[in-house]
């Protein structure tokens, strides 16, 4: 069975692997656009902060005498009947089943003068790939002033990281709150009084309407109040839109994104796919990698005939969004708050303190966690994190899940200590790895956190899961060592 990917990142290289683990008779071609080959894209915002190197990034590629990839080759025309690709080259290849893994591209908006014939005027970028990342980074010591649109997670991200880097930052935000999708008035009040500690202005109800220049380098912007923000820096989060060009001159059936059904195919082509952001899912998308690595595990599983290709029934518990910025802690899971799904039985407790900058708010049903939204309080959403991955019943009063003091029994149902942890207990949320998994990863030779990465996947997502990955290392090392030897402490291998 000849195989073409289309889109070499997160989604299609983990897709490829599987694939070739999976079915020893499939032979792949792989086409990338960018040439750099995957990397963490999920972590773009850590290196505009500084905190990641960009060589960091890179993930692991399928290899091998079944697998073709060309990295740094685009697709640029399929032919439906003949089942055919042709590439940026010319080179002209043929499929069985072709999938789609195109991913998104960053929404740029109807600005006035923030482009010219020759694309965005310096100064002005979006933030979807690593060359927007390092372009920014290279912009970073001469810049004074920063704008960035768009305050959902990928804004608030950025506008951190600037802010830390001793850059002046104002956040414009359409909508009366930040994060609106995530977080109600009270945690995003709270969260504005953080970014604001660390130096970040926020304005909200307002856009930018126009970009004004002197000799062709940005100055300033123009926002729809009528306000003008010297910078020399627009970052544009804004949003992004599946990449379906190609589907659509294909004739394949896109709206939002390319229409697949419940098996991922086409309903015009029962030999054509699409797997994350570029598809449109009956369930919907997400936006999130996990959802994209999930449909490339059910796409195998579908082709092979393995007995893991069902879906997922409840989206809204499989959302987890953590925002990485420096100085800001924010994690939202499951309803996050919200409280419209039907005959559903929903318990909220919250608790609310602006003078520490703290917000905490549980959703419980039938005795389960199923959502929360935590700011300001690191401890208390990985106790309600491991709590909600691991659907711990929770103590009668759902107020002890938030009291913590008073929450000695939901402290001690959720141990935190990786060496307390069950081999089915799930370590990385993104990835769905489980203890047992990494620890046969280390039995199997891995000794460090990336070696354990590219054996399991492990820490490829947010990397918040990274530390624990160490500690299972440690743990193990020092379990195998003969007695009084002393196991070396793991260095370089923190929360990525």
């Amino acid at each position: 069975m000849n195989v073409i990917v289309i889109g070499h990142g997160m989604v299609g290289s983990q897709f490829v692997e599987d694939l070739l683990a999976s079915d020893e008779h499939a032979h792949v071609t792989v086409l990338g656009r960018e040439p750099t080959g995957p990397y963490n894209r999920v972590l773009l915002s850590s290196v505009v902060a500084g905190a990641t190197d960009p060589s960091m990034l890179a993930m692991s590629a399928a290899s091998g005498d079944r697998v073709r990839v060309l990295d740094g080759v685009a697709a640029v025309d399929i032919d439906r009947d003949a089942r055919t690709v042709t590439d940026s080259r010319g080179d002209v290849h043929r499929y069985d089943r072709l999938v789609f893994a195109t991913g998104s591209q960053a929404r740029v908006p109807d600005i006035h003068g923030i482009a010219t014939d020759r694309g965005l005027i310096p100064g002005v970028t979006v933030l979807k790939d690593l060359a927007d990342a390092t372009g920014i980074v290279k912009r970073i010591p001469k810049a004074r002033r920063a704008v960035v649109l768009g305050a959902g997670v990928l804004g608030l991200e950025v506008a951190t990281g600037l802010a830390a880097r001793g850059i002046a930052v104002t956040l414009v935000h359409h909508s009366g709150r930040v994060m609106e999708r995530q977080l109600g008035d009270a945690a995003a009040n709270i969260a504005t009084g953080s970014l604001a500690k660390l130096g970040v202005r926020v304005v909200t109800e307002t856009s930018v309407a126009e970009a004004l220049d002197r000799r062709g380098v940005l100055q300033s912007v123009r926002l729809t109040d009528g306000t003008q923000v010297l910078c020399d820096l627009l970052v544009m989060c804004a949003g992004t839109q599946p990449s379906t060009s190609l589907a659509r001159r294909a004739g394949l059936p896109c709206e939002r994104g390319i229409v697949v059904d419940d098996a991922l195919a086409s309903p015009a082509d029962d030999r054509v796919f699409a797997i994350g952001d570029c598809a449109q899912p009956p369930e919907g998308g997400t936006g999130l990698v996990a959802q994209g690595w999930d449909q490339g595990s059910r796409l195998v599983a579908l082709w092979t005939g393995r007995a893991d290709a069902g879906r997922e029934s409840d989206d809204d518990l499989t959302n987890v969004v953590r925002v990485k910025a420096q100085g800001l802690d924010l994690v939202t899971m499951g309803l996050s708050g919200k409280f419209d799904h039907g005959e559903r039985e929903l318990r909220a407790v919250r608790i609310s303190d602006p003078a520490v900058g703290r917000f905490v708010e549980v959703v419980v049903s039938h005795g389960l966690l199923v959502g929360a939204t935590v700011v300001g309080d690191k401890a208390c959403a990985a106790e309600l994190s491991a709590m909600y991955s691991r659907m711990t019943p929770v103590p009668p009063d759902p107020a002890h899940l938030i009291v913590r003091p008073l929450a000695s029994a939901a402290s001690a149902a959720v141990n935190t200590d990786p060496a307390q942890l069950g081999d089915d207990d799930t370590v990385c949320q993104c990835n769905t790895v489980s203890k047992g998994r990494i620890c046969s990863a280390i039995d199997d030779g891995c000794a460090s956190v990336d070696d354990v990465a590219r054996a399991t996947r492990a820490g490829t997502g947010c990397g918040d899961c990274r530390s624990v990955v160490a500690a299972l290392i440690q743990s193990r090392d020092a379990a195998q060592a003969p007695s009084g030897d002393k196991v070396p402490a793991l260095a370089g291998h923190g929360e990525g």
